[in-house]
């Protein structure tokens, strides 16, 4: 399985959304600049992800994107089938065994997909920076 580009941008347009929407509405503009993925690919992007309700837009001077729902509810198979379509073996008939092995290895794909979270992302990143301190 090979996951796009589109499918990358989109969680990384949904981690930064999500870890600055508690300044208010995030810019598509802010997020380009901070992830350095262009401009106009992030616009069609969050267009989908709007069109499917991941996200929604305010327009005007603090207009801007946020989340439609928790991070914690958000997993990274819902958006990667969303960019990708369904993840499923694409293959021709190879005889019962063969086929069994394709449908077991999609089924451990997607669930592990969606064992993931956009929080567990963001969480694994804070402790990796040393954002969070332990006290004994």
């Amino acid at each position: 399985m090979k996951v796009s580009t589109k499918s990358r941008y989109a969680i990384k347009l949904m981690l930064d959304i999500s870890e600055n929407e508690h300044k208010g509405n995030v810019s598509v503009r802010d997020i380009s600049k901070r992830t350095g993925v262009p401009l106009k690919y992030l616009e069609q992007i969050v267009g989908i992800l709007c069109k499917t309700g991941f996200v929604k837009s305010q327009r005007g001077a603090q207009g801007g994107y946020t989340l439609t729902r928790k991070c914690d509810g958000c997993t990274m198979g819902d958006i990667i089938r969303t960019m990708e379509g369904e993840i499923t073996g694409d293959y021709i008939d190879d005889g019962a065994a063969v086929n069994d092995f394709w449908d077991k290895l999609y089924s451990v794909l997607n669930d592990y997909m969606d064992s993931v979270t956009l929080k567990d992302i963001i969480e694994k990143e804070k402790i990796k920076n040393g954002v969070y301190e332990y006290y004994i």
